[in-house]
Protein backbone atom coordinates (compact mmCIF):
# COMPACT_ATOMS: atom_id res chain seq x y z
CA UNK A 1 0.00 0.00 0.00
CA UNK A 2 1.02 3.43 -1.07
CA UNK A 3 1.85 5.76 2.01
CA UNK A 4 1.71 9.51 1.99
CA UNK A 5 4.53 11.11 1.44
CA UNK A 6 5.63 14.94 2.59
CA UNK A 7 8.48 17.45 1.29
CA UNK A 8 10.14 17.57 4.24
CA UNK A 9 10.02 13.07 4.05
CA UNK A 10 11.79 13.92 0.87
CA UNK A 11 14.30 16.14 2.70
CA UNK A 12 15.03 14.06 5.58
CA UNK A 13 15.42 11.23 3.33
CA UNK A 14 18.67 12.64 1.85
CA UNK A 15 21.44 11.58 3.29
CA UNK A 16 24.09 13.82 4.47
CA UNK A 17 28.15 12.44 3.78
CA UNK A 18 30.85 14.44 5.16
CA UNK A 19 34.11 15.08 3.24
CA UNK A 20 33.21 13.56 -0.54
CA UNK A 21 34.18 13.58 -2.54
CA UNK A 22 37.02 15.88 -0.79
CA UNK A 23 37.68 16.95 2.75
CA UNK A 24 35.03 20.29 3.13
CA UNK A 25 31.93 19.32 0.97
CA UNK A 26 29.20 17.87 2.38
CA UNK A 27 27.63 16.16 -0.25
CA UNK A 28 23.51 15.47 -0.12
CA UNK A 29 23.59 11.69 -1.44
CA UNK A 30 19.91 11.10 -3.50
CA UNK A 31 20.41 7.26 -3.65
CA UNK A 32 18.92 7.46 0.12
CA UNK A 33 15.58 8.76 -0.99
CA UNK A 34 15.49 7.06 -4.30
CA UNK A 35 15.75 3.44 -2.54
CA UNK A 36 12.23 4.01 -1.03
CA UNK A 37 9.31 3.16 -3.47
CA UNK A 38 7.28 5.50 -1.98
CA UNK A 39 9.60 8.74 -1.50
CA UNK A 40 10.70 7.67 -5.33
CA UNK A 41 7.33 7.96 -6.79
CA UNK A 42 6.66 11.02 -4.93
CA UNK A 43 9.59 12.58 -6.60
CA UNK A 44 8.65 12.04 -9.75
CA UNK A 45 4.57 12.50 -9.64
CA UNK A 46 5.33 15.74 -8.04
CA UNK A 47 7.92 17.37 -10.39
CA UNK A 48 5.68 15.59 -13.65
CA UNK A 49 2.87 17.26 -12.16
CA UNK A 50 4.67 20.70 -11.87
CA UNK A 51 4.91 19.85 -15.37
CA UNK A 52 2.00 18.28 -16.93
CA UNK A 53 1.19 21.11 -18.52
CA UNK A 54 4.28 22.30 -19.78
CA UNK A 55 4.53 20.90 -23.64
CA UNK A 56 7.70 19.40 -22.68
CA UNK A 57 8.76 17.43 -25.67
CA UNK A 58 12.65 16.03 -24.60
CA UNK A 59 14.02 15.40 -20.66
CA UNK A 60 17.69 16.59 -20.54
CA UNK A 61 19.45 14.47 -17.82
CA UNK A 62 22.46 15.59 -16.58
CA UNK A 63 25.13 12.56 -15.82
CA UNK A 64 25.11 10.24 -13.92
CA UNK A 65 22.52 11.41 -11.04
CA UNK A 66 20.20 13.39 -13.36
CA UNK A 67 19.66 10.54 -15.30
CA UNK A 68 17.83 8.56 -12.98
CA UNK A 69 15.15 10.64 -12.34
CA UNK A 70 15.21 12.50 -16.09
CA UNK A 71 14.43 8.97 -17.65
CA UNK A 72 11.23 8.51 -15.06
CA UNK A 73 10.09 12.05 -15.65
CA UNK A 74 10.83 11.90 -19.37
CA UNK A 75 8.40 8.39 -19.65
CA UNK A 76 5.87 10.32 -16.79
CA UNK A 77 5.29 13.77 -19.37
CA UNK A 78 5.66 11.55 -22.70
CA UNK A 79 8.93 12.67 -23.49
CA UNK A 80 12.25 12.25 -25.01
CA UNK A 81 15.44 11.72 -23.33
CA UNK A 82 18.68 12.92 -24.31
CA UNK A 83 21.68 12.94 -21.76
CA UNK A 84 23.99 15.01 -21.76
CA UNK A 85 27.63 13.42 -20.77
CA UNK A 86 30.92 13.48 -19.62
CA UNK A 87 33.72 13.13 -21.92
CA UNK A 88 34.45 10.06 -24.05
CA UNK A 89 31.07 8.87 -23.51
CA UNK A 90 28.58 9.75 -26.14
CA UNK A 91 29.47 8.06 -29.51
CA UNK A 92 28.49 10.81 -32.40
CA UNK A 93 29.57 14.21 -32.66
CA UNK A 94 29.37 16.46 -30.05
CA UNK A 95 28.81 20.09 -28.61
CA UNK A 96 30.97 20.53 -25.04
CA UNK A 97 30.88 22.68 -22.80
CA UNK A 98 33.15 23.21 -19.87
CA UNK A 99 32.71 24.66 -16.40
CA UNK A 100 33.95 25.43 -12.55
CA UNK A 101 32.04 23.18 -9.98
CA UNK A 102 32.08 23.43 -6.23
CA UNK A 103 35.55 21.18 -5.98
CA UNK A 104 36.76 21.23 -9.44
CA UNK A 105 36.53 21.37 -12.89
CA UNK A 106 34.90 19.10 -15.64
CA UNK A 107 33.53 19.03 -19.30
CA UNK A 108 30.12 18.31 -20.67
CA UNK A 109 28.59 16.64 -23.77
CA UNK A 110 25.64 16.46 -25.76
CA UNK A 111 24.94 15.11 -29.54
CA UNK A 112 24.71 17.82 -31.88
CA UNK A 113 21.62 15.89 -33.52
CA UNK A 114 20.03 15.52 -29.92
CA UNK A 115 17.02 18.67 -29.73
CA UNK A 116 15.20 19.87 -33.13
CA UNK A 117 13.68 23.65 -32.91
CA UNK A 118 10.39 22.76 -32.08
CA UNK A 119 11.24 20.85 -28.79
CA UNK A 120 10.19 22.27 -25.02
CA UNK A 121 13.22 21.02 -23.23
CA UNK A 122 13.43 20.43 -19.19
CA UNK A 123 16.70 19.73 -18.02
CA UNK A 124 16.91 17.87 -14.97
CA UNK A 125 20.08 17.54 -12.42
CA UNK A 126 19.52 16.24 -9.06
CA UNK A 127 21.21 18.95 -6.71
CA UNK A 128 21.87 22.82 -7.59
CA UNK A 129 24.90 23.71 -5.78
CA UNK A 130 27.02 26.36 -7.26
CA UNK A 131 25.04 26.22 -11.14
CA UNK A 132 28.45 25.35 -12.91
CA UNK A 133 27.25 21.88 -14.39
CA UNK A 134 23.73 23.70 -15.14
CA UNK A 135 24.60 26.84 -16.81
CA UNK A 136 26.97 24.67 -18.48
CA UNK A 137 24.30 22.32 -19.95
CA UNK A 138 22.02 25.29 -20.40
CA UNK A 139 24.20 27.21 -22.63
CA UNK A 140 24.85 23.60 -24.64
CA UNK A 141 21.00 23.03 -25.06
CA UNK A 142 20.56 26.85 -26.24
CA UNK A 143 23.57 25.94 -28.97
CA UNK A 144 20.07 24.39 -30.67
CA UNK A 145 16.93 26.58 -31.48
CA UNK A 146 14.26 25.13 -29.24
CA UNK A 147 11.61 26.90 -28.22
CA UNK A 148 11.89 26.99 -24.65
CA UNK A 149 14.18 25.95 -21.41
CA UNK A 150 13.16 25.43 -18.22
CA UNK A 151 15.39 23.73 -15.45
CA UNK A 152 14.61 21.29 -12.70
CA UNK A 153 16.46 19.94 -9.48
CA UNK A 154 15.53 17.51 -6.65
CA UNK A 155 17.31 19.84 -4.13
CA UNK A 156 18.89 22.89 -4.30
CA UNK A 157 22.08 24.39 -1.56
CA UNK A 158 20.08 27.77 -1.20
CA UNK A 159 23.11 29.12 0.96
CA UNK A 160 25.40 28.77 -2.25
CA UNK A 161 23.10 30.90 -4.85
CA UNK A 162 23.37 28.29 -7.66
CA UNK A 163 20.17 30.41 -9.63
CA UNK A 164 21.93 33.71 -9.90
CA UNK A 165 24.07 32.31 -12.47
CA UNK A 166 21.39 30.51 -14.63
CA UNK A 167 19.83 32.50 -17.08
CA UNK A 168 17.33 34.90 -15.76
CA UNK A 169 14.91 33.72 -18.64
CA UNK A 170 15.21 30.07 -17.71
CA UNK A 171 12.54 28.85 -15.06
CA UNK A 172 14.06 26.73 -12.53
CA UNK A 173 12.32 24.68 -9.89
CA UNK A 174 13.65 22.88 -7.02
CA UNK A 175 11.45 20.37 -5.54
CA UNK A 176 13.35 20.95 -1.90
CA UNK A 177 15.78 23.77 -0.41
CA UNK A 178 18.26 23.49 1.58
Amino acid sequence: MKKEITLQQVKDSIRNVPDFPKPGILFKDITTALKDPDIFNYIVDTIAGYYKNSGITKVVGIESRGFIMAGALAARLNAGFVPIRKPGKLPAPTFSKSYTLEYGENILHIHQDALEKDDVVLLHDDLLATGGSARAASELIRLFPIKKLKINFICELGFLNGKSIIDDDIEVFSLVTY
